[in-house]
């Protein structure tokens, strides 16, 4: 069982820029693809960003391409997700999550989840 946390989250204005931090725990954090979801209020939740277990790969969702960037050190167990020029419609919560080891980026393979934190973008 992967345990995930994530923090960074926060209230900032259109234009800014904030990271994303989440913490890992569990036999195969540095086996597992990592992601980050987001769900917006009476959205479904979306992928928008991965990264493979060797970091070679990474997805980016056509909304946030070009403006965040995923990052992973296996060594401390922790996934970061750099948002730039941020928009009102970035608002939502952001989760972390895991695949199973060695799983490809595809969001069906992401089965473990943190909470989510929360990221306000005002206009």
């Amino acid at each position: 069982q992967m345990q995930l946390v994530e923090s960074g989250g926060g209230l900032v204005q259109a234009g800014d820029s904030l990271r994303l931090s989440c913490a890992a725990s569990g036999r195969t954090v540095s086996r597992s693809a990592m992601g980050w979801f987001r769900q917006a209020p009476g959205k479904e939740r979306e992928f928008i960003a991965g990264i493979s277990w060797s970091g070679g790969s990474t997805f980016y969702a056509d909304p946030v391409r070009g403006r965040f960037i995923i990052s992973r050190d296996n060594a401390k167990n922790m996934v970061y997700l750099q948002m730039r020029s941020l928009k009102p419609e970035d608002t939502a919560v952001y989760y972390c999550a895991a695949s199973s080891a060695y799983a490809g980026l595809s969001a069906a393979n992401f089965n473990s989840w943190g909470r989510g934190t929360q990221v306000t973008v005002s206009s």
